[in-house]
């Protein structure tokens, strides 16, 4: 650590980082160059800075970097107002919650400009707080476990309050600790002030009560004031906000509560009673020109609508958000969560005559992606892609496998239950490596910074008690033998810990590091082993515990302790400092082990000390839930770039091989169990990357595709648009020649050629897809021709639905003509496809009110209609767009794959949501857009 004074440190790093490219990460040379200069200034001023501490930093700050966010929207109803907004109106919060980032949080500057980027793109989706007339908008924000939402909903809050918004309500989780830990950080970076001696930000004696972003020597003090306190009964209170008086409307107004139905309920009936008029045609009072805004912190926990019947009988909570929302005429709504499942299954279309509509994210969805430097999930576990296109994920070194646990604390186990006397020797291991990271951490400077160890275990609140005993005795026996002057116990109990580092914390920490002045040796670490255990608490954390994580009260000289929980630990509350986590509570649900899982998160400078000692089954659940979120996420961000809506959002979730359920049955009304595979499946590219390379690399793919095709199979010429047709292609030709080389977009998650390949290989084997007809389509007449190894055809026009250039790719609805996919078919084939898909239509009508009479049939029908070896290739050489040095003359490549139904290839199962159930990506009257 640098003993360097703060304000030094501060201004040092913000003059070197002028000094650093703005548009790319620096070479390590441009840093050196920066830290030279602003060693130079610092000393001709008579400032020291330690120069090895200051370069690290530096270092770091540049290294970090954060991919842009992704969503789906609607604007329908909404008017787009931020541009305007951005010059006519002062964002004064949002400035100083920067800066505060920047200078007092240390967070990379890369990080704070995509927060400031990803914050606009919300905020823009909302309504501008001055718009006239009445409005409701309501969106969701995908985030991770422990990745940063809830400083993203901070920037958030900062800005709608900067816009216009009046009165900010944080639902931050059903505990009280959960509630009062949020409290905090919105008093450090949006407030500025402590709620625990304030309300007002202009109150006397404010000056001295001033924290977080307040607290900056260079900060503005601005006008804001909470109802709500950080204390652990700091909850919204009818009495304090009657005598606080406080006009809603005049200054903006932050409150932070619990999702907890009486205290919505007391809230909406205050803010009515003293602000609301009343409406004659509903009968309501309503609270007319003071915006609302909601933010809605894990979103997915106790908003979620349980009720069997959703349209008249809600669930208490969903009810209560609902009517608050329903009370002011300007409202909005935005929810955040890392475990989106329930969310995907809410009904659209679910409305309440008093409660309006449900909580739908109807404006709009967006997923935040992590830092580079988050340990998330794919970091942790590893992430195997399954996919030529993706690298696989290491998992990193850092799980131990707990095989001795059962004799101690069954899996399954009642409330009554009392572990057995001794502890397991993994727990008690897992202890002393907490130990050997709270000594390695002050080694390495990191005096009085916050140390956690998680022990999770049981559900049960008197379990948790005695296994918090046991914990606190072993480390008693631990401090005493260090103590012990006189016997051998002190030089035994050391033998155990340097074993320890060196069998594990020495080859742990050279995988994350080659550096060796960034390794410490035993003799380093050794003297500080006593110093750290005697800091060290254990506490159960718990709603019948008195104890507390008061890491505010210890944040000058830091809080080392060993939590021991579990339902106050499994979602929403942060461990400060977490190293090491001792898990072995199961649950049936993606998204309640997702949650569970409080070691994903940041750890600067301790990375390689933190373990995570867990269950080969527990660790399995976690490989496979990486999987099925990180799937949803790459569908989400592909329905974006396809330009899709939040009522478009026909979502699957991989469901469990090992018995998991995707979120509690009774959030899952509305998901459906489907089974799916390529079996009468229509793939088709609609997503093309225009990098230089990409675009080269296919057409060569298809240029030998093409040769190799006409060696082995006679190709004819077939009307219209000159395309080529070979026939009788074997499949493995197809696999190799093609689909093992196709590079697509990265985006492109729905159309995977390894995927598509592997489904045809099972099926050969099964004797089926034997015999393919491959189309190359050409457009006639050819104005654009193309010479694909030795065949002209003439390239194919796909208007894009993007900007391509601000993009980096080109984005088309469809690839396929509708025609060009039943052009195999014999008459029998064709007019029974045909005969149904007009059967199908009956009933319907197009855009235009008409109804449907398909002159084509529709690709479904086709595919049904297909024998078991008939399946169909398409592939379309397409016009690139005036984009950088793409060479005109070389066309981007698509395809589309037609197959016939499947008797042989096993499904993969879904859990799906009624939109993707209702999704006809078919239409009987779809033109050419040639």
């Amino acid at each position: 650590m640098s003993t360097t004074p703060d304000d030094t440190f501060m201004v040092a790093r913000r003059v070197a980082l002028a000094m650093l490219p703005v548009d790319r990460q620096a070479s390590p040379e441009e840093v050196t160059t920066a830290v030279n200069a602003v060693m130079g200034m610092m000393a001709a001023q008579g400032k020291v800075l330690d120069r090895d501490q200051f370069t690290k930093d530096l270092q770091e700050m540049v290294a970090v970097y954060q991919e842009t966010s992704a969503g789906l929207h609607d604007d329908t109803g909404h008017k787009a107002w931020l541009p305007d907004a951005k010059n006519d109106r002062n964002w004064d919060f949002w400035d100083r919650y920067r800066l505060y980032l920047e200078d007092v949080r240390n967070m990379p500057r890369r990080v704070v400009w995509r927060l400031d980027e990803s914050t606009d793109e919300v905020l823009g989706e909302l309504e501008d707080p001055r718009r006239e007339g009445s409005w409701r908008r309501s969106g969701l924000v995908i985030g991770q476990v422990q990745s940063g939402k809830t400083g993203h909903y901070i920037g958030l809050a900062a800005k709608a309050v900067d816009a216009g918004y009046r009165l900010i309500v944080i639902l931050a989780g059903i505990h009280n600790d959960l509630r009062s830990q949020t409290q905090l950080r919105v008093d450090e970076g949006l407030l500025g002030f402590d709620t625990q001696h304030l309300m007002r930000s202009d109150e006397a004696g404010a000056s001295r009560r001033r924290i977080g972003a307040g607290a900056m020597s260079h900060a503005k003090q601005l006008p804001s004031a909470s109802l709500t306190n950080s204390s652990e009964k700091g909850d919204f209170d009818r009495r304090t906000a009657a005598k606080a008086n406080l006009p809603i409307g005049s200054f903006p107004v932050i409150l932070v509560i619990k999702k907890h139905r009486k205290i919505i309920d007391n809230l909406r009936e205050w803010v009515t009673s003293t602000h609301g008029h009343h409406d004659p045609e509903t009968g309501r009072d309503i609270v007319r020109n003071a915006p609302l805004f909601v933010i809605d912190d894990e979103a997915d926990n106790a908003s979620i609508n349980t009720s069997k019947d959703a349209d008249t009988d809600p669930s208490k909570i969903n009810a209560a958000v609902r009517k608050l929302l329903n009370s002011f005429d300007k409202a909005s709504y935005v929810g955040y969560t890392a475990t989106p499942f329930a969310n995907i299954y809410i009904d659209p279309d679910a409305k309440h005559n008093e409660y309006g509509q449900d909580l739908f994210p109807e404006g709009f969805i967006r997923t935040l992606r992590a830092p580079s430097n988050y340990l998330g999930p794919e970091r942790v576990f590893g992430l195997r892609t399954d996919d030529v296109e993706e690298d696989d994920v290491e998992p990193l070194p850092l799980v131990r496998e707990v095989k001795d646990a059962d004799s101690w604390l069954p899996g399954k186990h009642k409330s009554g239950h009392e572990p057995a006397d001794a502890l397991p020797a993994s727990l008690k291991q897992a202890i002393q490596s907490f130990v050997v990271s709270c000594a390695a951490r002050r080694a390495r400077g990191q005096l009085t910074d916050h140390n956690s160890m998680l022990v999770h275990v049981t559900r049960f609140t008197a379990v948790q008690g005695i296994v918090r005993t046991q914990i606190d005795d072993f480390l008693r026996l631990i401090k005493d033998s260090l103590r012990d002057r006189h016997g051998s116990a002190a030089s035994t109990r050391m033998e155990e810990f340097r074993d320890l580092w060196e069998k594990d914390h020495v080859p742990t920490t050279s995988y994350f590091t080659a550096d060796d002045a960034a390794r410490l040796t035993w003799e380093e670490v050794a003297p500080h082993f006593l110093p750290a255990l005697r800091k060290i608490e254990v506490k159960a954390v718990n709603g019948a515990a008195r104890d507390a994580l008061d890491y505010y009260e210890h944040r000058r000289t830091g809080l080392s302790v060993i939590a021991v929980g579990g339902e106050k630990l499994s979602r929403g509350l942060t461990l400060e400092g977490l190293t090491v986590s001792y898990y072995l509570r199961a649950s049936k649900t993606y998204d309640t082990l997702l949650q569970m899982g409080r070691w994903f998160g940041y750890r600067p400078g301790y990375e390689d000390l933190c373990r995570l000692y867990t269950t080969a089954s527990l660790k399995r659940a976690y490989v496979e839930i990486t999987a099925a979120t990180d799937e949803l996420r790459r569908e989400v961000e592909e329905m974006a770039a396809l330009r899709l809506t939040p009522r478009q959002f026909g979502l699957k979730v991989k469901a469990s091989s090992l018995g998991l359920g995707v979120t509690a049955a009774n959030k899952m009304r509305n998901g459906t169990k489907v089974l799916l595979s390529f079996s009468a499946e229509g793939p088709e590219t609609v997503l093309f990357n225009l990098s230089k390379r990409a675009v080269r690399q296919n057409f060569e793919t298809l240029e030998a595709f093409v040769s190799r095709l006409d060696v082995i199979s006679s190709p004819s010429v077939e009307m219209p648009g000159n395309s080529v047709v070979w026939k009788d292609v074997p499949p493995e030709e197809i696999v190799s020649g093609f689909f093992a080389a196709y590079q697509p977009d990265r985006a492109a998650q729905r159309v995977r050629p390894a995927f598509i390949a592997e489904y045809i290989r099972k099926c050969a084997e099964a004797g089926e897809l034997g015999r393919w007809t491959v189309r190359l389509v050409g457009k006639n007449p050819a104005d654009l021709p193309v010479d694909v190894s030795g065949h002209l055809v003439g390239m194919v026009t796909r208007q894009p639905l993007n900007d391509p250039e601000s993009e980096g790719r080109y984005t088309i609805r469809r690839v396929l003509s509708p025609t060009d996919e039943s052009r195999d078919l014999d008459e029998s084939q064709y007019a029974t496809a045909l005969a149904r898909t007009k059967k199908a239509a009956q009933g319907t009508t197009n855009s235009k009110g008409e109804p449907r009479d398909p002159r084509v049939p529709a690709g479904p029908q086709i595919r049904h209609q297909r024998r078991a070896d008939q399946p169909l290739l398409l592939i379309y050489p397409i016009k690139p767009p005036a984009f950088g040095d793409l060479d005109p003359d070389t066309p981007l490549v698509g395809f589309a794959a037609s197959f016939p139904r499947s008797s042989h290839q096993e499904k993969t199962e879904y859990v799906v949501n009624d939109i993707w159930i209702k999704e006809d990506i078919e239409t009987y009257d779809e033109e050419d857009d040639e």
